[in-house]
């Protein structure tokens, strides 16, 4: 009983197959030169279908074939059956050139994108490390690093390298828009880089300059302690000097009770190293222990 409540007679799967059954396989005679090739197909195949099986006993591409049956060309999408083939009909094999030449054509068409995207492939690859030695310069030079001239010029020299590998790559389609893609980051790499060379130039011109004032600063600062440099003892002092300084010092004690009077005329002595005495003859002992020299 259907869920409608209409009553129907139930199948029994087993009595009942899943389809009618295939038609019997049938023999077709090709003739390819003065060769005849037999080959058993169902009737219910394609042309092409029979193409692809002769092309193991004849050696022609299918697609290099043409199959003549009753003295005209069928295409490789007709049945046989719908066309009248029958069992034991004969059909004519013959090679193609056009379709030949046309599939070299697109084989070496197919071969040469293979190629040219294998080519842009392997420079991606490079331009993905060159890339990352110009990210590690921009950092040092950002940070204030130096980085060396010989190895800026280095990077672009072999960015220009990449380039010209691209334009020597001819490729259309999806291949060309991603050599376009490829030559542009070359480009961005390049112009980074002439940016990083110019910033690192500057930077090093400052360091230069700033270098030169800082020793000139410190020669200046060296020759004014040179001529300012104060004598901290009479030991650095020669012995006539220390002598005069003597002079010049016991002098006030030795005048008495009269202001001390200096005249420009005046000459003076330089006595040895006696000790010095007052007006009644006491002997004053030296303030400072004097070291002399012979």
């Amino acid at each position: 009983m259907r869920p409608g409540g209409m009553l129907v007679q139930k199948r029994n799967p087993d009595s009942d197959p899943a389809g009618p059954p295939p038609p019997p396989m049938i023999r077709v005679r090709i003739k390819y030169g003065a060769v005849y090739h037999e080959i058993s197909i169902s009737p219910q195949a394609s042309f092409g279908e029979l193409k692809k099986m002769l092309s193991g006993p004849t050696g022609i591409h299918h697609q290099d074939q043409k199959l003549m049956y009753k003295d005209k060309e069928r295409d490789s999408k007709d049945f046989l059956d719908i066309l009248g083939v029958k069992d034991k009909s004969k059909m004519v094999l013959i090679e193609d050139p056009i379709s030949q030449e046309k599939r070299f054509l697109e084989m070496r068409k197919i071969a040469k994108t293979e190629k040219a995207s294998k080519a842009i492939s392997d420079i991606s690859l490079e331009v993905d490390r060159l890339g990352g030695r110009v990210s590690a310069f921009e950092m040092v030079i950002k940070k204030g690093g130096k980085v060396a001239e010989k190895d800026l010029v280095t990077m672009i020299e072999l960015l220009m390298n990449e380039l010209i590998k691209l334009d020597g790559i001819v490729a259309e389609g999806d291949v060309k828009l991603q050599r376009k893609m490829q030559v542009k980051r070359v480009q961005n790499f390049v112009e980074t880089v002439d940016l990083l060379k110019v910033k690192n130039s500057m930077a090093n011109g400052q360091k230069q300059s700033s270098s030169q004032r800082l020793a000139t600063i410190q020669e200046d600062n060296n020759g004014q302690k040179q001529e300012q440099k104060p004598i901290q003892s009479l030991m650095d002092l020669p012995i006539h000097q220390k002598q005069k300084k003597q002079e010049i010092e016991e002098e006030p004690r030795n005048s008495g009770a009269g202001p001390f009077v200096t005249d420009s005329s005046t000459k003076w002595e330089t006595f040895d190293h006696h000790p010095a005495t007052t007006a009644n003859n006491h002997v004053i002992p030296p303030r400072f222990n004097w070291e002399f020299f012979d």
